[in-house]
This record gives structure tokens, C-alpha cells and sequence, in this order.
């Protein structure tokens, strides 16, 4: 009897602690800046709120190229609170179509959010 009631006891704080999550959640995962001239500086805030339970963390950040950076919070987001992430395109060498990706390593459920933006570069003359 002891160990039953000692499993259930287990199980219950098991169970709770796998409902404290941290949920990342975006009105809008791509943008998509204007069409711009080879060189341009492109930035761009995406806001997001947490809409789990838990506080949210953004650890890291992974991109293709170093054309382009991020800026991350610096504290964990509150549960219902909004935080922004700070993306800077550099279009310096680049041409045509830009389709780029931002990974970022987080403690959500799924490790890994993503955010995404587009530009179409005129190449310099």
C-alpha cells in the first residue's frame, strides 16, 4: 500500500511538471520586406507572447549566413507577456530572391522555433 500511494504521489507530480510548458506563440512567422537595392540594411521586430505556463527562454539562435544577426531578449518571458526579436538583414552581395530562416533554441515544447523573411535584392548596376 505504501508504494502505491508513494507511485500515485509520483505520478501526479510527473504529470503536472509535464503541463509547465513555455509556448512561443506569433501573430506572423514570415515577413516580408519591400523589394530594396543591393547594400541595403533591412531590420525588422517580430513580437511574440508566451502563452504557455512557464517562462519563455530563447537561449540561441542559428542563421545560414552572417548577413544576417539577431537581437534576443535578454530575460524570460512571463507567462502572457510579449517580448520582440530583433532581425538585421545585411544585402551586401546579395541578389534576386532572399528567403531566409532563424532557428531559435528555446526551453517550448518542440526545442526549436522558427521565424522567416523574404526580400527580393536589385543587384547593384
Amino acid at each position: 500500500m505504501k508504494f502505491l500511494l508513494i507511485g500515485c504521489i509520483l505520478f501526479l507530480n510527473s504529470a503536472l511538471g509535464i503541463s509547465q510548458e513555455a509556448e512561443f506563440s506569433l501573430k506572423q512567422s514570415l515577413h516580408k520586406f519591400p523589394d530594396c537595392t543591393e547594400g541595403a540594411i533591412l531590420e525588422h521586430s517580430y513580437s511574440f507572447t508566451n502563452t504557455g505556463n512557464s517562462p519563455l527562454l530563447i537561449f540561441d539562435y542559428k542563421v545560414q549566413c552572417s548577413c544576417t544577426k539577431v537581437i534576443l531578449p535578454e530575460k524570460p518571458i512571463d507567462p502572457g507577456k510579449t517580448g520582440v526579436i530583433k532581425v538585421i538583414f545585411d544585402s551586401e552581395g546579395k541578389s534576386f530572391q532572399q528567403n531566409r530562416e532563424v532557428i531559435l533554441q528555446t526551453n517550448t515544447k518542440n526545442k526549436r522555433e522558427k521565424i522567416r523573411f523574404k526580400v527580393f535584392v536589385e543587384p547593384k548596376a
